[in-house]
């Protein structure tokens, strides 16, 4: 993240070391560990499978898998579910078939992509997963790298409340079917919760794209006219929910913060069109997600979790960027 954000303390790693229910932090050797390689060929090959390739999100998140496997030598066969779990099923089964050393995965459903992790355990692959993680039971992830999502829930709200005065109607755009989402509404939900004044009206699915998002918007502003707020779990959620208000003629009446902070989104906050939005590090979650990798795969220890704070990114830091 820039290091100019003036609201925002300097990032540094967090890394939970408590348990996370499903994952293991098996310190025998890997599969590829005590496997000799024939010159010229990878230290080993990663099966990764991401939610999606065409956010920007993801697109860093990639490049920080990338960089790291780079450095070690390793191949990344990196394929994406473009939100739809039975295409992620089919790739996560060709990584099987192909005998990977391990797989990286963002869920496009972090339920049921369960059987094919636990397909994966019984083959003997370890799994990791980054930025989402996996709810499903009897599936073990090795280790989980991801974002605070709770705490960044947090910061959403404590920006919302504040640009509304302390008091209001808020609607939330959700992605429930996404493990992240859960995490950093439940944040925001809590966080709201501390003030009674303020009310969550609406609570409806946008699937996490502009799109849907947008109608999903639309439905709630012919609903609840007194909307004074609207939480959108990622860009595309706020980015959708901007284009309906701007639609509806409600511009400067509704407040929109978002999460992921992408260059459309931070423009639309330079332009005072949405009031903030929360940071993350996609680049860094990639690279402790190959640390991970390799340290399990060399017979150390993993942690369960590997935690990265948020920042907040509002309307005050845009001077200059």
């Amino acid at each position: 993240m820039r290091s100019s954000m003036r609201t925002a303390p300097a990032i540094v790693v967090a890394i939970a070391l408590t348990a996370l229910a499903g994952c293991s932090s098996n310190g025998d050797a890997g599969k590829s560990a005590d496997t000799p390689r024939a010159p010229g060929t990878p230290a080993a090959v990663i099966g990764v499978s991401l939610l999606t390739r065409t956010h920007p999100f993801y697109q860093d998140l990639e490049a920080g898998l990338q960089q790291a496997a780079n450095e070690r030598g390793y191949q990344l066969l990196v394929q994406a579910g473009e939100f739809d779990v039975a295409k992620q099923k089919d790739q996560l089964e060709n990584f099987l078939v192909r005998k990977v050393d391990a797989i990286v995965l963002s869920p496009c459903d972090s339920r049921s992509i369960g059987t094919s992790v636990t397909a994966a355990n019984a083959a003997g692959i370890p799994v990791f997963t980054a930025d989402i993680a996996v709810l499903a039971d009897n599936a073990q992830i090795v280790c989980h790298t991801a974002s605070d999502n709770v705490a960044g829930g947090r910061l959403a709200a404590q920006a919302l409340v504040e640009a509304i005065g302390g008091s209001g109607e808020v609607a939330i755009i959700d992605h429930p079917e996404v493990e992240s989402v859960i995490q950093r509404v439940a944040g925001f939900e809590e966080e709201l919760a501390k003030h009674a004044g303020v009310t969550i009206v609406a609570k409806l699915p946008g699937r996490g794209t502009k799109d849907i998002a947008f109608r999903t918007a639309e439905d709630i502003l012919q609903s609840q006219p007194g909307l004074d707020a609207i939480f959108g779990i990622n860009d595309d959620s706020a980015l959708g929910a901007l284009a309906a208000v701007e639609k509806a003629g409600k511009l400067g009446q509704i407040v929109i913060v978002g999460f992921d902070a992408v260059p459309e989104a931070r423009a639309a906050i330079n332009a005072g069109k949405i009031h903030a939005d929360v940071v993350q590090q996609p680049r860094e979650i990639g690279r402790m997600t190959i640390e991970a990798v390799a340290a399990y795969l060399s017979g150390q220890s993993v942690p369960p979790q590997q935690l990265i704070p948020c920042q907040l990114y509002a309307g005050d830091d845009a001077a200059g960027r």
